[in-house]
């Protein structure tokens, strides 16, 4: 009897039970830290833009706005705050100040904020208003302060910078606990300056000391803030603005400067942004940020352009899906409220991911493992994937690279996502996975992926229906997987209210012929033409009247010829010219969407001229498409 009870203590369905604890596997490479790993455990949250520029209908403020302009008749921060928990994001991140140097809170650093505007008075602090307005919805919050500012003279100077450090100040000390400070990279240019509209230019590796000074700032007083930076240190700009992470997504990173320089923001090697970098120096991993709209701030003519919820899904499973996080950008109207085609569309959006996500269609599944660590059942044995716990895992013995997990179903079950995560406090170790389905009794390949890390999902082309799944692993150290998922994706029909303003036809205007004109009009966003001589600009004749104008940058991920800075012009003979419209395309290298320029009245001119002044290219014009609008 003795020696069959002690039998029955030594084996379990076959298994050793060990007398001790099995050492677990050594973490592999650079490992995330406790701050870390609490963000990516949120996943998604939003920034949210708002300042005179909103108020402009510009993409970026020059700086020179009059503060009364800043005046919201119905600024109503819960209602921003609850249409994203509607959507499920755990964050709002206000941007505190963007490159127009306006502040949303009353900062003892300039007189250009909020306390200068008719804005309650004088008396607000919209800051503080989002803050508490996310919390009161069971929200993180977080600060975005632009280093740029193209208001105040000093910039430049070593006094600017020391404004700076004392605005970040402010804002870490005043606001409660903070989960991230958001530092943009666009730093140095043309501005007002306080009066002076010039363009100044910095020394980008010194100016801001972001290590020996600012950063120490964060984390001193915000120690559990992520900082992001396109450099990190906590997490890394994605390198596009479309919301999407590599199809390869290494949480790991060694940031890599120009020209033999330390890597800072703004001046950085953007070539391994998206990718990361496998075995790299740091964990750094990516946040894709991405406008709800077109752009970062509200403009009208953007209305009917709100992204869907299924477009906002692809986000979240080319961001989330890839071990990032997305960071969705909102846009309040000038009233101070989100216009009602946002909010729909992240209420919906938050449905479609709850809905998808719900049930684990492999929750009952029987998972049988090639090998488990010193075979022990009670430690790193396979019930740990279905137990819905980010950090327990399954694991094999440290000389075991590749292994293969075989599941069975409870039943046929029909699936378009697979979930796979590790336990990333051991760091990023799986290079790659191969999952296949059973078909008449043969393994057939159903998808693969590399760089599984935080999370990843894979998304099928089409459902696939099957009880029996094969999922094959291989690391280049002992492996661990922490949770495995079979989701369906929720669909329902989503429509807007309102179709926006109508794009002409090509009947209904005419263009002088340049070289390759044919390329900027053919409707086709991959073609485009590139001019080498354009400082006469390219004339419309018009048919009817115009609202609008629109132009397309290339398309194929390159940057020569793209305009930056255009005037607009109307004749009624081709001989006199006046001048209605001119700008810049703000943003557009990290965003090169289509520029839509909304005129303030309807032109009734026979002619209409648009002229780039200034281009990432000089002498060179490129153009995917001209589009011209009307009511």
């Amino acid at each position: 009897m003795l020696t069959f009870l002690f039998s029955s203590l030594l084996f379990v369905h076959g298994s050793i039970l060990p007398s001790e604890p099995v050492n677990p596997p050594k973490p592999y490479g650079a490992i995330p830290s406790e701050r870390q790993l609490k963000w990516h455990e949120m996943e998604t949250y939003c920034l949210i833009h708002y300042t005179p520029t909103t108020f402009q209908n510009k993409e970026w403020g020059y700086g020179d706005a009059d503060p009364a302009i800043f005046n919201p008749t119905q600024f109503d921060s819960n209602q921003i705050a609850r249409a994203a928990a509607s959507a499920g994001f755990k964050g709002l991140i206000s941007v505190a100040k963007h490159h127009d140097g306006f502040c949303l809170w009353p900062t003892a650093t300039t007189t250009y904020s909020v306390a200068a505007s008719p804005w309650k008075q004088g008396k607000g602090d919209m800051v503080k208003d989002f803050m508490l307005a996310t919390h009161a919805n069971k929200m993180k919050f977080g600060v975005y302060l632009s280093a740029w500012d193209r208001n105040d003279m000093r910039y430049g100077t070593a006094e600017y910078a020391e404004a700076y450090r004392a605005q970040l100040t402010e804002l870490m000390s005043n606001y409660g606990e903070l989960f991230t400070s958001w530092h943009d990279g666009a730093n140095g240019g043309d501005g007002y300056y306080g009066g002076l509209k010039e363009k100044r230019t910095i020394d980008r590796n010194t100016y801001y000391a972001w290590e020996e000074k600012t950063w120490p700032i964060v984390r001193k007083l915000q120690p559990m803030a992520m900082i992001f930076s396109d450099v990190g240190p906590d997490m890394r700009w994605v390198g596009n603005e479309k919301g999407f992470a590599g199809e390869t997504s290494w949480a790991t990173f060694t940031p890599e400067g120009l020209d033999g320089k330390k890597a800072v923001p703004g001046l950085v090697n953007e070539k391994t942004l998206t990718s990361g970098v496998r075995n790299g120096k740091y964990w750094i991993p990516a946040e894709c940020d991405v406008p709800q709209r077109p752009g970062w701030f509200y403009h009208a003519e953007q209305d009917a352009q709100v992204k869907t919820p299924n477009q906002l899904f692809e986000i979240y499973l080319k961001s989330v899906g890839r071990g990032a996080n997305m960071n969705l950008g909102l846009a309040p109207m000038p009233s101070g409220q989100l216009h009602d085609n946002d909010v729909k569309s992240l209420a919906a959006f938050g449905k479609k991911v709850d809905k998808t996500f719900k049930t684990n269609l492999a929750k009952d599944a029987q998972i049988k493992a090639s090998t488990i660590r010193e075979h022990s059942i009670q430690e790193y044995g396979t019930s740990y994937i279905l137990d819905d716990d980010r950090y327990s895992y399954w694991a094999t013995n440290d000389d075991e690279h590749q292994a293969s997990l075989e599941i069975k179903l409870n039943g046929k079950q029909t699936f378009d996502i697979i979930q796979i995560r590790e336990n990333i406090k051991l760091g990023q170790r799986l290079d790659s996975v191969l999952v296949e389905q059973k078909v008449n009794g043969q393994w057939v390949i159903l998808t693969k992926a590399t760089s599984i890390g935080a999370n990843r999902l894979m998304k099928l082309e089409n459902p696939v229906t099957t009880d029996e799944l094969r999922v094959q692993l291989f690391a280049p150290v002992a492996i661990t997987v922490s949770d495995f998922g079979l989701y369906k994706e929720y669909n329902e029909d989503f429509e807007f209210e309102g179709a926006g303003f109508k794009k002409l036809n090509a009947r209904e205007f005419t263009v002088n012929s340049f070289s390759q004109s044919a390329k900027a009009l053919d409707g086709k966003s991959e073609t485009f033409a590139s001019v080498q001589a354009y400082k006469k600009g390219f004339v419309f004749e018009l048919k009817s009247d115009v609202l609008g104008l629109g132009y397309l940058p290339r398309q194929d991920g390159q940057t020569a010829g793209t305009a930056t800075k255009y005037k607009i012009y109307t004749s009624h003979n081709k001989q006199q010219w006046e001048m209605v419209k001119e700008g810049e395309f703000s943003n557009i290298k990290a965003n090169p969407i289509l520029q839509q320029i909304i005129f303030d009245d309807v032109l009734k001119a026979k002619y209409i001229k648009f002229v780039p002044t200034e281009t990432l290219t000089k002498d060179v014009f490129t153009v995917a498409e001209f589009e011209l609008y009307s009511k």
